[in-house]
């Protein structure tokens, strides 16, 4: 298998993580987004959105959106229940972070990791409310419940851990949401240190726009 990656990327890192826990072995095809290798004609065959990460299997066939390559990768393993309501449990954290997260807490962190808050100042101060909102749903809900799903541990807490456990690199205060770090520092200890973040500055081109 290949991966199509880009260091910065915490949606890759979510694929990352995973292969780790499922001691996955694959290829990787590291990709210079913001010099735009991500939108070349024949990575656009791969994934018409031009984003990584995509998975590419041994008989060629690709496969792209981060949740929809932990849903393939995660089948039959303890990170996916088998019960049907169980998984679409899982599924419905997975929509939420595609939903909430991204376009709020993820959004803000690559703006203030790669110098672009001032060129998107007027969207920030909602941008913002909109992120406190998210953390604070996810701290309501984590109050009496361990992880995110009921079956324990899984692909909806790699994922949704991706960005929220960073959020403080977004600029968001996150001393008041109590059981919300409770379950990060969980995660963290089950996570470790095999599958470091890696960071925007790595990349001298990461102040363009995609």
């Amino acid at each position: 298998m290949r991966l199509y990656d880009y260091a910065g990327s915490q949606n890759a890192w979510k694929v990352r993580q995973l292969c780790a826990h499922l001691n996955i072995e694959y290829e990787t095809v590291w990709l210079s987004i913001f010099e735009g290798e991500s939108h070349t004609p024949d990575f656009m065959l791969k994934n018409p959105a031009g984003a990584v990460p995509v998975l590419e299997l041994e008989d060629g066939r690709c496969l792209a959106e981060s949740h929809a390559i932990l849903l393939y990768l995660a089948q039959g393993s303890k990170y996916l229940p088998d019960d049907a309501w169980q998984k679409a449990k899982v599924s419905q954290w997975l929509f939420f972070e595609t939903d909430y997260v991204q376009s709020t807490i993820a959004c803000l962190r690559h703006w203030n990791l790669t110098g672009k808050n001032d060129r998107n100042a007027a969207q920030l101060s909602q941008r913002r409310a909109s992120a406190k909102h998210v953390l604070g749903l996810l701290d309501a809900h984590l109050q009496d419940h361990m992880f995110l799903a009921n079956g324990g541990y899984s692909i909806a807490d790699i994922a949704v851990y991706a960005y929220v456990h960073l959020a403080h690199e977004a600029g968001l205060e996150m001393a008041s949401y109590s059981a919300l770090n409770t379950w990060i520092n969980r995660v963290s200890a089950i996570v470790g240190p095999d599958v470091p973040v890696r960071y925007y500055r790595e990349d001298p081109f990461c102040g363009r726009d995609l």
